[in-house]
């Protein structure tokens, strides 16, 4: 597959926003990367998980505290990918490569595999967000429909409905499903994926075999299989939940473009930079609870322009990329609350799913 190109810059947007990001950090003289805070924080959720499933697996406690135990440990979960793993795999968790290294390869302990992570998210999705076809991160097969040039089938009709419920199942697939679909078809959607090394199979199948002993051999043994069927549903399916929903947000909400290379050109008729401007939306950035625990995600705009910055810096340079937008003219998608964007995202979903 021959992905798009994007048009040369023409304007200042780019250049402007990536000086005036640069010079605030040198004004400040703070590197860009995360600080002790994003290291307590993440110290603090991985201490945790490691808790609760040492007390959930080996300890065995009453199903008053096992569910509640349970639903924190899916929270943790989805924490750990969005202030962990997530910076880390973009390489801004900290200065230092190993410990990047480190914070990334945390998926692996989740269940997902970094190395299909690092493919699908750093370099398709950040590169094309948005685009039919390429961004496989809008493409979740036969029974939802995120864009206008994807089929659309009667049972559509009625997705509005039915996708909070396929959204709770997305870390079940991922682990079981998508990770091992990519693996074996050298494909990431429609985009073939480069040779991974020696080195990259066997980190591949020694996380998958790990993490197959640890959450599924061992609890199963120690605990039964009702039992662990029974907690292994509720971590799963709240954080598949969690995770789906604080990603859909950002990218599949009104407002938000969807644009299609050029039949002529086969270029995308806009510069990068703008590009994820208009293909983002922010949401709750004022929440700072919200931007605590999802590391920063309701900063998609500053995120997708500056991945390499770390997401405990997004708070103070959304305002230089709002203000660069206004001086620009480009649109600066944005919902103040949390619930505003939730049900963007459903009436975005009702009115791809409605006949036309």
């Amino acid at each position: 597959m021959v992905t798009p190109k994007f048009l040369q810059a023409k304007g200042t947007f780019h250049a402007d926003i990536k000086a005036r990001v640069n010079q605030y950090f040198l004004d400040r003289k703070k590197a860009s990367t995360g600080n002790i805070w994003l290291l307590s924080k993440a110290i603090f959720f991985c201490a945790s998980y490691v808790f609760l499933y040492i007390h959930l697996v080996f300890f065995t406690p009453a199903l008053w505290l096992a569910i509640p135990e349970c639903l924190l440990m899916a929270v943790f979960t989805s924490a750990i990918g969005f202030n962990v793993m997530h910076d880390g795999n973009h390489g801004s968790f900290s200065k230092y490569k190993v410990v990047n290294k480190i914070a990334g390869f945390s998926l692996n302990f989740l269940g997902a595999s970094a190395i299909m992570w690092h493919i699908k998210h750093n370099i398709i999705h950040h590169t094309y967000t948005n685009i039919e076809g390429v961004d496989d991160d809008i493409e979740a097969g036969p029974f939802l429909r995120f864009t206008e040039g994807k089929k659309k089938l009667k049972i559509h009709k009625f997705q509005h409905i039915y996708f909070w419920f396929l959204y709770s199942l997305l870390h079940i697939l991922w682990i079981f499903v998508t990770d091992f679909k990519k693996y074996f078809s050298k494909k990431i959607g429609n985009v073939p994926i480069r040779k991974m090394t020696i080195q990259e199979h066997i980190a591949f199948w020694t996380a998958k075999t790990l993490y197959l002993f640890m959450v599924v051999a061992l609890p199963i043994y120690l605990l039964g299989f009702v039992t662990w069927l029974t907690g292994f549903l509720i971590i799963s399916m709240v954080t598949g939940f969690l995770i789906s929903i604080v990603f859909q947000l950002a990218h599949t909400v009104e407002h938000t473009e969807f644009p299609l290379p050029s039949e002529v050109t086969g270029k995308i008729e806009n510069e990068w930079a703008i590009h994820q401007v208009a293909t983002t939306a922010n949401f709750a950035t004022d929440n700072k609870l919200i931007s605590w625990l999802v590391g920063g995600l309701n900063f998609q705009i500053e995120h997708h322009l500056f991945p390499k910055i770390s997401h405990v810096h997004y708070p103070a340079i959304s305002k230089i990329i709002k203000q660069a937008c206004i001086e620009h003219g480009i649109k600066y998608h944005e919902f103040s609350k949390m619930r505003q964007a939730i049900v963007s995202h459903y009436l975005y979903m009702r009115r791809l799913g409605q006949p036309a």
